[in-house]
Parts: C-alpha cells; structure tokens; sequence
C-alpha cells in the first residue's frame, strides 16, 4: 500500500505560479510511474501530466510549456511547478502511482487526498 499526501495549494492570481508537491510513502517510489491529474467543479478528473522511472516527462497538451513535473527519488516525493496559470487551472489535483505498464493517462492504483488550486482572474 502506498500512501501519498498533497500540499502547495492555495489561491493565486491569474498569471501566477504555485509549486505542488506529493509525499510518499514507499521505500520503491523510484520504481513508480507517479503522476498528478486534476479536476474542476462539475468536471471528470483528467490528467495533467505524468513521470516515469527515469525521468520522461508526458503532459497534456492544455498544460505544455506551463506546468513541469519532477520527482525526488531520494526525498520520495513528486512535484508539479504550474506558472502562468489561468481560471480554467481551478481545480483540485491528484497525485497519483502504479507499477504496472500501459498508458500513462489511467489505470492508477493509488490516489492522494488531493489540493485545491484557485486561480483568481
């Protein structure tokens, strides 16, 4: 079982940067395709951008050139730096793990609680 726990959201002027982080707990997080998702008021959860074990990075094309994903492989924890952020980025975001293969868009074994980000126009 792997726990992880979210934190650095918050509310942030429209072209503002906000950086989120993601604690893990597992000793094999190096192992982990880790990734963040999101999801709006009324909307599905989708995701936003992904990292596998050695550092390739997979976005979804509204957040290209905006938001980074990193990893600490040391320090067991998943990052998510978003700058120029707008109102459609008002979401809560999700860290999310698995081991297992296929696309990196789904199929997700375990979920953090998640962290609101409020973008004010």
């Amino acid at each position: 079982q792997v726990q992880l726990v979210e934190s650095g959201g918050g509310l942030v002027q429209a072209g503002g940067s906000l950086r989120l982080s993601c604690a893990a707990s597992t000793r094999t997080f190096k192992s982990y395709l880790m990734a963040w998702f999101c999801q709006a008021p009324g909307k599905e959860r989708e995701f936003v951008a992904a990292i596998n074990w050695s550092g390739s990075t997979y976005y979804a094309d509204s957040v290209k050139g905006r938001f980074t994903i990193s990893r600490d492989n040391t320090d067991n924890t998943l990052y998510l730096q978003m700058n120029s952020l707008n109102s459609e980025d008002t979401a809560v975001y999700y860290c999310a793990a698995r081991l297992s293969g296929g696309s990196v868009k789904n199929a997700y074994d375990y979920w953090g609680q998640g962290t609101q980000v409020t973008v004010s126009s």
